[in-house]
């Protein structure tokens, strides 16, 4: 019997996760900017907290080593519903109860045709631009520490 609940065949899944991440990376007074301005004083449900809890970080050694606990890191979970039926959720790293509940309504939101291209550029834009803009400097930071292991020569020549 198939799954109700099967996304594999949603061709929107990339891109709500897309929006997920820019929400969850934006700050709370984005968050709340853009939902006052989109949505002002349109009812939403709490389904779930927001509530804080932990979740364990794993990592591993060398990419394919065995996976290791590195420790623990508190988290922010939040489901929230539309009056007219959309369900969104979000889980943030930290404490922030009010980030958590704004990203879950706006995951909410965007799910909206008539909401999306307005979050769209109001948060997910300039979230992305902003994070594309720090993996870049990071990169050119760590770029000018490499070193060229294949320029020294050997003594036999």
């Amino acid at each position: 019997m198939p799954s109700s609940d099967n996304h594999s065949s949603d061709p929107s899944r990339p891109a709500r996760r897309r929006a997920m991440e820019a929400f969850a990376a934006s700050d709370a007074h984005t968050l709340a900017a853009a939902w006052d301005a989109i949505a002002g004083e349109a009812p939403v449900t709490s389904l779930r907290g927001p509530e804080v809890g932990l979740v364990m970080l794993q990592g591993r050694i060398g990419g394919s080593g065995a996976p290791f606990n590195i420790g623990e890191a508190s988290v922010t979970r939040a489901s929230m519903r539309l009056a007219s039926g959309e369900v969104g959720h979000a889980i943030i790293m930290g404490r922030d109860a009010d980030h958590a509940r704004l990203a879950a309504q706006l995951d909410a939101g965007w799910q909206r045709d008539d909401w999306r291209a307005a979050i769209e550029a109001m948060v997910v834009g300039p979230a992305l631009t902003k994070q594309e803009e720090a993996d870049r400097r990071s990169a050119e930071e760590t770029e000018a520490t490499r070193v060229d292991f294949f320029t020294m020569v050997r003594g036999d020549e």
